[in-house]
């Protein structure tokens, strides 16, 4: 049954419209993935539905009195009360009432006052009489199903558990149709899965703004792309969507190249010279200018971003290694005896719920924090970039252009000078934006610009916390891409699981109780090697202790210990090279699609026993040049 039709709508908030007499019907019990650039009018078309805006022209034909709820994508901090609470004031009326009820229920459960049980009973039957007490059943129902304290404090949640308590706040009306505007923004993996869990069991109708591309593909039984102001509707999950859509840009592209050609030999024609304007066809030149007229109103499509990361000296081949570490906050460890060791060139995924320790995890193997048990030994030549997911790093009250170049006009981009607006646009911002505040930029150009003041900073190690929030598909896979090439080491924090597939090469995986454990590949090969088996860690290092020396009758190497040595550097050598052809076969979707699982598995145990040689090499030159620098301290 048809629930919802947008009739021929146009919004504009000065510039191209945002949408452009634009239709779409949406029909009971579907669940639709609503995709497209950022700033393309995702969050616009939500509010709308959501009867925040009124469009210029057109409208919503609603079918009959259905009711429509929205889950925001900034869920706001200065809320006060308990879950309860603010659940509660997702619906209508009898809000303070309701509210006196819950708190005199929690108070009498504590001191059962004879005059709190008096006052509870006369609540109770206003609320009777006044229709509420259904909509007090409805909200522990709601509250119940998504897994909620109702007592808890709002205030002092975690980003994941408000984002959960305000899915219960949009969903205590019961509404027909449901909109959900990039719900698992900072979500932890384990949250996303649970949303993914709860929706797939949900029988309304569900519209989501997403640019998590596992979360869509499980999820979305129809995609909606908003591209050039118009709605476009595929009723296909999200692969056959991408499919469909690279054949549907490259027909456009090949019939404006067709108009174009014509176009242009009909300009030719009509300026020709004066027998051929005495003999010409009225209805060509009428025709003329209606291609001119369509010419005219051509929107062409936004084009992709351009990224390329600034790429400083390389660092030494040992980035950091950090041995049998521990650390934690007052009595509690977060990190308790991890060790790993991370060469120039590898690129690691840190997963884990909120909260676990990822972000000390970084500052640790940055230098930033020092261990409280344990050793970390940083390597030479660092240069790091780092991309702060708070994007604390953009500074609201400067324009972007400020933000990138401060009052110069050029950046250094691969060496050479490039002006600062033409490497703004680069990242898709147009002329009026780059000389605007950054803080009138949407979640998505705010992560793209600050990718532009993060890869025009040369660097051999990447730090990336969360880069993926609000960023549209092409831009991930651009983003994937330069990640993939970048022959320096990054340290990469997410919640996209097929970002992670798709970029690292090994994960460490926060378990809790400051247990850290390490494994090859990525989020996929992650839960392979967790489940059902003991999980089998990349690197052993506390089954392989350093070998103890005895250095007191020694006044030099011996040979072999020499010739052992000088061969080292070579042999690690070879090891990283064949590491990085693995990892970029394993990388490779082709290989992936055309191979089996024992080609598969073979190779990502090869993998393995790559990792664990050059572990035990770089440990064993380790011990030899401390060995040799002791023997001979000139």
């Amino acid at each position: 049954m048809r629930l919802l039709t947008i009739n021929n709508v146009s919004i504009r908030f000065g510039g191209p419209p945002v949408l452009d007499r634009a239709s779409l019907n949406i029909e009971t019990g579907e669940r639709i993935g609503l995709v497209g650039r950022n700033g393309s009018g995702k969050s616009t078309l939500m509010r709308m539905l959501a009867g925040e805006l009124v469009p210029d022209t057109g409208g919503v034909i609603k079918n009959g009195d259905i009711k429509i709820s929205m889950l925001p994508q900034e869920v706001p901090d200065s809320l006060t009360g308990t879950v309860y609470d603010v659940v509660a004031s997702g619906g209508p009326g009898h809000i303070e009432l309701l509210k006196e009820y819950h708190g005199l229920t929690a108070r009498i459960t504590l001191d059962g006052s004879d005059g709190n049980i008096r006052k509870l009973e006369h609540i109770q039957q206003r609320l009777e009489t006044s229709g509420a007490w259904h909509y007090h059943k409805d909200i522990e129902t709601v509250i119940s199903r998504t897994g909620l304290d109702e007592n808890a404090e709002f205030g002092i949640l975690s980003a994941g558990m408000k984002r959960r308590v305000f899915l219960a706040r949009a969903l205590v009306n019961d509404p027909d149709i449901l909109l959900l505007d990039e719900p698992t923004n900072h979500l932890d993996i384990a949250s996303i899965e649970w949303l993914e869990a709860f929706l797939l069991g949900y029988e309304k109708t569900v519209m989501f703004v997403s640019h998590d591309r596992e979360f869509l593909r499980r999820l979305s039984g129809r995609m909606v792309e908003i591209d050039r102001g118009a709605l476009i509707s595929f009723a296909t999950g999200y692969d056959t969507y991408a499919e469909r859509r690279e054949a549907l840009l490259a027909d456009e592209e090949r019939h404006r190249r067709e108009f174009d050609k014509n176009l242009a030999k009909e300009e030719v024609w009509i300026r020709r010279g004066i027998e051929a304007r005495r003999t010409r066809n009225e209805g060509r030149v009428r025709a003329l200018m209606q291609m001119r007229e369509q010419r005219a109103r051509r929107r062409d499509s936004t084009g992709s971003v351009s990224l390329n990361i600034q790429q400083a000296e390389a660092s030494g081949r040992l980035v950091a290694d950090a041995m049998d570490i521990t650390f934690g906050y007052s009595e509690t460890p977060i990190i308790r005896d991890f060790s790993t060791t991370i060469i120039r060139g590898d690129k690691v995924g840190i997963i884990g719920p909120n909260g676990s320790g990822k972000t000390t995890l970084l500052k640790l193997l940055l230098g930033g924090l020092d261990p409280q048990q344990g050793s970390i030994r940083l390597g030479s030549r660092i240069r790091i970039a780092y991309f702060d997911q708070l994007r604390a790093q953009i500074d609201d009250g400067k324009t972007l252009r400020e933000n990138i170049a401060d009052e110069n006009d050029m950046v250094f981009v691969g060496g050479s000078p490039r002006h600062v607006v033409g490497y703004l646009q680069n990242f898709l911002f147009s002329k009026e934006q780059i000389v605007s505040p950054a803080k009138k930029l949407s979640g998505g150009e705010r992560n793209r610009l600050l990718l532009a003041k993060l890869f025009s900073t040369p660097s051999n190690v990447l730090v990336m916390d969360e880069p993926t929030n609000d960023l549209d598909a092409d831009t991930l896979e651009m983003l994937e891409d330069r990640l993939v090439e970048y022959t320096g080491t990054v340290l990469l924090v997410s919640h996209d699981r097929e970002f992670l597939n798709n970029v690292v090469t090994s994960t460490i995986a926060c378990e809790g109780n400051g247990n850290l454990q390490e494994y090859v590949g990525g989020y996929d090969d992650y839960l392979r090697q967790r489940s059902p088996a003991v999980p089998e860690p990349v690197r052993k290092r506390k089954e392989q202790p350093k070998k103890e020396t005895r250095t007191k009758e020694k006044t030099k190497l011996s040979f072999n210990e020499s010739r052992e040595l000088a061969e080292l550097p070579q042999k690690i050598e070879s090891l990283e090279e064949e590491k990085r052809q693995l990892a970029a076969k394993l990388n490779d979707a082709s290989f992936q699609t055309r191979s089996d699982a024992k080609t598969i598995n073979d190779a990502l145990a090869r993998l393995e026993a790559v990792e664990a040689e050059l572990d035990a090499a770089y440990t064993r030159w380790s011990e030899l040049e401390d060995l040799a620098a002791k023997l001979n301290p000139s």
